[in-house]
């Protein structure tokens, strides 16, 4: 590893190591159009090529088996050396990493055999490295971890001037949420309401249902909230925006706080493309409009596999190691147990290098499911990443005009954290024509979205992040919950997609409704089937065990009109570990005319046990409810899940000891 000394020019310039560039832009809220400013690119020496950056982290995947049950982590050693690793366990909510587990500074692996199939864990590995800067590593890990139906309450914040204009869009992605296991809450509110009235629609949302509700997606241009005097960069002490006040539904933000003033209880993120006119773009943008249009349209298209990209990442760390300041450690250690040793992509970012081996050129030839960059930053560019002018400049106009070709984007610079000046540089990566979804100011404070490798959304890792002090850690990790930490885009988004299934058909007949579909493009399990009495959710599921075939027959629904959802399941496996992940749903409606058969309950007692028999349908779960005493307010479920096997199912009760027991059966 390297240390560098640094300059600082006097007129607010980000400081460099003296191995980079500096790109710098004279700013003032007042100016539309950044201007550049020549006397300010110093010539200093590039990047060296000793920087090893992901030598701050370590580089964790996992990999599983069922039988004996283990979860085996492996890393790369470190390039100068280790003295020791200390590896931690908890679980996904824990709080506490306990005392860890010391191994010698040439290890390169732990096995864990003290793990159980179905159940999930959360993995830290601390390296202490030999010329004495700490690395750290995460890695959330399963074997053939459970599905996860119901993902909560989402509260879509719509800017009423599309309403009418993006209806058919807007109602789709209502569709596709609904269909990933959200219900969806909807507020349209103008661009001039306050911040404080729509937060204040958030909160209420949160306290009528706190355990449900748990993400905020703000979809154009929503009113923003400025909040501190932050200078992140070390240019300009300024308010900054702050989408977090969005999910925060008990802090007090009165005093305009630069760090949260209580931890974030909801995942945000927010699609804006206000202000993104495309100055000096050799083909004129399209207007807000059709920017916000075609995001849905690429986020539709994502999330039902209609398109895809590469399970890997490109990474162009301009910035180096700066002397144990490594931002673009957060791509390192984050893209390894996502996508899986050897998946990053080196962009070249020494001056000099070939243009078609800069980080923009190659988001433009090629396709990454991940891209992180980082350099000297203005509102509206990044030095060194792309092919413009003296200093190798990729600006938001080239973003766009080549199309830029990453789903998940990544970047660290100046002025970036001001997303809502015009053109902004991370905000363009979601006016990409065909793959950008996401955005995020990564490296101060340190992002951690390792998580997503086992089927969880961006908005948990953005949540993650806000919260974060010095549980997840880095070498450095400046501005840990500074108020200018935000997600670009939706934060229901997840890495990992499975083909739904097609051509949902659904057929009443009586008290019965046939479902037939047509498979999934990908290798599956089966299918999940679930029913709702509104086409918004939430949705119930009827099946206990995957369906193998493409048909079902729901013999359970009461009269009345229903919203059937199939949703294709498969157990993939990721750098990260397994996990029964689902599709997006197909949907279809039936109206039923008559009410379903009622369960007839019959009982055989011998000896200690008590059978309890009913009437069933196959492949339908059912449960046997008890209690004591009817007073009772509550139904104790006394034999978890049932799969029916047939038209009979049943049940035996061998725990006889109380004087008296009622029972219930209940489907689903």
């Amino acid at each position: 590893m390297q240390t560098y000394s640094t300059e600082k020019c006097s007129t607010h310039c980000l400081t460099q190591p003296i191995q980079s560039k500096h790109f710098c832009r004279t700013r003032h809220r007042s100016l539309i159009m950044p201007i550049i400013c020549a006397a300010l690119f110093f010539f200093v020496k590039p990047i060296a090529k000793a920087d090893t950056t992901w030598d701050y982290t370590v580089q964790i995947t996992a990999t599983v088996q069922v039988s004996p049950p283990q979860i085996a982590l492996t890393w790369p050693q470190d390039d100068y050396g280790a003295n020791q690793y200390t590896v931690y366990r908890k679980s996904k909510e824990s709080t506490s990493w306990g005392s860890g587990t010391v191994l010698p500074g040439t290890a390169t692996s732990y096995t864990d055999s003290a793990v159980a199939v179905g159940v999930t864990y959360e993995y830290q590995i601390v390296k202490n490295a030999t010329l004495g800067y700490t690395g750290y590593g995460y890695v959330f890990s399963g074997i053939q971890a459970p599905l996860t139906d119901d993902r909560g309450k989402l509260v879509l914040i719509v800017d009423n001037r599309f309403t009418s204009s993006l209806s058919t869009e807007l109602t789709r992605l209502q569709s596709d949420l609904a269909g990933d296991g959200w219900t969806v809450i909807r507020h349209d509110v103008a661009t001039n309401d306050t911040p404080a009235s729509v937060r204040n629609l958030i909160i209420a949302d949160y306290n009528a249902d706190p355990t449900k509700v748990n993400t905020v997606f703000l979809f154009g241009h929503v009113p923003v909230l400025h909040s501190g005097n932050l200078n992140y960069d070390t240019h300009l002490a300024r308010p900054m925006p702050a989408d977090a006040y969005y999910g925060d539904v008990n802090g007090d933000w009165s005093s305009s706080p630069n760090y949260l003033p209580s931890d974030v209880e909801l995942m945000v993120g927010r699609v804006d493309l206000f202000n993104m006119p495309g100055q000096y773009a050799a083909v004129p943008w399209p207007s807000e409009l059709d920017l916000l249009r075609n995001y849905l349209n690429k986020n539709h298209n994502y999330r039902q596999k209609m398109v895809s990209a590469p399970a890997r990442a490109l990474l162009g760390a301009r910035r180096g190691d700066e002397g144990g300041r490594a931002v673009a450690a957060t791509g390192y250690r984050n893209f390894e147990p996502l996508l899986g040793h050897d998946s990053v992509v080196q962009a070249a970012v020494d001056d000099g290098s070939p243009f078609a081996q800069r980080w923009g050129p190659m988001l433009d030839a090629q396709s990454y499911l991940w891209a992180y960059g980082c350099g000297a930053g203005s509102p509206s560019g990044i030095a060194a990443l792309g092919t413009n002018g003296q200093y190798g400049d990729l600006l938001s106009i080239d973003v766009v005009g080549a199309d830029a070709k990453a789903v998940f984007v990544m970047v660290f610079g100046s002025w970036f954290g001001d997303w809502d000046e015009p053109d902004n540089f991370m905000r363009a990566f979601l006016a990409t024509p065909s793959l950008g979804l996401t955005c995020c100011l990564a490296g101060e404070p340190q992002w951690f979205v390792h998580h997503m490798g086992l089927g969880e959304t961006i908005g948990y890792g953005t949540r993650l992040t806000m919260n974060n002090s010095t549980f997840y850690k880095g070498q450095t990790n400046s501005f840990a919950r500074a108020i200018h930490i935000s997600l670009m885009g939706d934060p229901a988004l997840r890495m990992y997609v499975v083909a739904p299934p097609q051509s949902l058909n659904a057929a009443a007949g009586g008290n019965s409704v046939a479902l037939s579909w047509e498979s999934s493009a990908d290798a599956v399990l089966g299918y999940h089937v679930y029913r709702s009495a509104s086409p918004n959710g939430p949705f119930t599921r009827l099946t206990g065990a995957p369906v193998s075939g493409n048909a079902f027959t729901d013999t359970t629904a009461s009269q009345g009109n229903y919203t059937y959802m199939v949703r294709a399941v498969s157990l993939l496996t990721t750098p990260s570990g397994t996990f029964n992940n689902a599709s997006q749903g197909a949907f279809a409606t039936a109206s039923v005319s008559a009410g379903a058969p009622p369960i007839q309950l019959s009982v055989l007692h011998s000896g200690n046990t008590l059978t309890l028999n009913w009437n069933s349908q196959n492949g339908v779960g059912y449960r046997v409810l008890a209690k004591t005493n009817l007073a009772q307010s509550a139904w104790l479920d006394v034999s978890g899940s049932i799969t029916a096997t047939g038209t009979t199912s049943s049940w035996p009760d061998t725990s006889l000891t109380l004087p008296q027991r009622f029972y219930r059966i209940q489907s689903p």
